[in-house]
Formats: C-alpha cells, sequence, structure tokens
C-alpha cells in the first residue's frame, strides 16, 4: 500500500545546523503515528517537511506517492490536511466559518453542513454562531480541530493538537483523530504528552537531535532507556483496563542507592 506521506532521508538545517538528519518516516491508512521527542528535537519540522513547508537540503517528501516537490498548492491540500501548533485566529468569525474553512472545496450549503457536524463533533454546536475571539483557548482550539475534522484529505496532520486542553477534552480529541485512522485516513501528530500519545497512538516515531532513535507500537518505543536516553525519565509503561500508563519520575529526582 502506498503510504499516504512519507519522508525518505530528510535533511532540513537551520543555521547550518541540522533540524531533520537523514529521517524517514511513514503513516498510512488507517493509523496514528505519534512524533515525540523533547523541545528542539524536530517534531514540527518533520510534520512541515512531509507537507513540503520546510526546505528539504536532501531527500524527499511524498503524499500519496507523489513528490511534494511537484505537486501544486491546490494538490497539496486535496491529499492533506494541517492542523498548525499556533492556534492565533485574526478575525472573530463565527465558529461554524472557521470550521467552514476546511471545506472550502465545496459547495456553500454543503461546507456550512460540514463544518456543522465537524463542530458537534467536538461538542461546540452549542456556539456555532460565536465569534471565535469571544471563545476560551481551550474552545478556539476545538474550532481549528473542527476546520481539520472538515477537511476530505486522506493524511490529517496535527501539530501539538491537545496542548493546553483540559484532561477530558485531550482525550476527546485523541479519541476523534482514532476515529478518522478507523475509517480509513492516516493521521499524523505530535505529542508532548507521552502517556496521551501511548494511549492513543498506533504507533510511535521519537526524535532527538534531529534523528529517529525509537520506532513502533508504543511498548517497542518509549522502552526504559529511551525514557532514560531521551526524556530523562526513569520509568516504564504499564498496562492498566484504560490502555498504557506511563509511570515515571525525573532522573535527577531519584534518590541514591
Amino acid at each position: 500500500m502506498t503510504p499516504a506521506g512519507e519522508l525518505k532521508g530528510a535533511v532540513v538545517r537551520r543555521d547550518a545546523r541540522p533540524v531533520l538528519d537523514r529521517v524517514d518516516f511513514t503513516v498510512s491508512a488507517g493509523e496514528v503515528v505519534g512524533v515525540l521527542g523533547p523541545n528542539g528535537a524536530g517534531k514540527t519540522t518533520l510534520l512541515r517537511a512531509l507537507l513540503g513547508l520546510a526546505r528539504l537540503e536532501a531527500g524527499e517528501a511524498r503524499l500519496g506517492g507523489g513528490a511534494v516537490a511537484h505537486l501544486s498548492a491546490a494538490a497539496r491540500a486535496r491529499r492533506a490536511g494541517y492542523l498548525p501548533q499556533e492556534r492565533r485566529v485574526a478575525w472573530s468569525l463565527p465558529a461554524w466559518r472557521i470550521a467552514a474553512l476546511g471545506a472550502v472545496d465545496r459547495p456553500p450549503a454543503r461546507a456550512r453542513r460540514d463544518a456543522f457536524a465537524a463542530l458537534d463533533r467536538v461538542g461546540l454546536s452549542a456556539l456555532a454562531d460565536r465569534g471565535v475571539l469571544d471563545m476560551s483557548g481551550g474552545e478556539r482550539a476545538r474550532v481549528l480541530l473542527a476546520r481539520l475534522l472538515a477537511v476530505e484529505a486522506p493524511l490529517l496532520v496535527a501539530d501539538e493538537p491537545a496542548a493546553g486542553l483540559d484532561p477530558d477534552a485531550q482525550l476527546l480529541v485523541m479519541d476523534l483523530l482514532r476515529q478518522e485512522a478507523a475509517r480509513g485516513r492516516a493521521v499524523a501528530l505530535t505529542l508532548h504528552d507521552l502517556g496521551l500519545a501511548a494511549r492513543s497512538c498506533h504507533r510511535l516515531v521519537v526524535l532527538h537531535q534531529g534523528r529517529v532513535v525509537a520506532e513502533g507500537p508504543p511498548r517497542d518505543a518509549l522502552t526504559p532507556d529511551i525514557l532514560a536516553r531521551v526524556f530523562n525519565l526513569a520509568g516504564e509503561l504499564i498496562d492498566t483496563v484504560a490502555g498504557p500508563v506511563l509511570a515515571a519520575s525525573r532522573l535527577a529526582d531519584q534518590a541514591p542507592s
């Protein structure tokens, strides 16, 4: 099966410093892939490189089997939807109009209907006519998620979609993205919460200093060695009824034996 998104040997430099160093990455239909790593590891750059928004010095990015460098902006938009980490909105448009931006390729009546349906999925149908600048930060984040859900592209890419949200809203976001994967879409996202990532993602990719240092199902990617070496944590994933839970503490806080 052709991956919905793929990086091959991706190299991105900033001020002569490698931000991505020969990174390989794939995400396919039916899976949620979480990209993890400490601050500055290259997580956001990986997503941007995948979409053709960060210039590659070497390697290749592909969407739906087509080289991103040869795709028009419109062709990229048909193959991938993107939720950036930045949640600033310049104008206080009604929530449904913001959500409808994910459906700009559809007739107005259908775009409006799809926007309302997406707002209902994120629990904001009652606020559909409210200006987004009159909302809380968490509500605005869910409106932008609704915009992503309104996109019909086979790949959804989200940079820290759960950041700054209440715990129940974080679980809602991840459940919605898993639903999209269950419907046959591919989902790639970055997360800081390792426990949430282990609970919600089918596969994890761990970046450290611009390189992939671990990849696989959560238990294979977040081993005690990776937790210690990359995240400065002493701990492990523990299986519970609700799914994997991370039991860990900072290595610097460990009492001497």
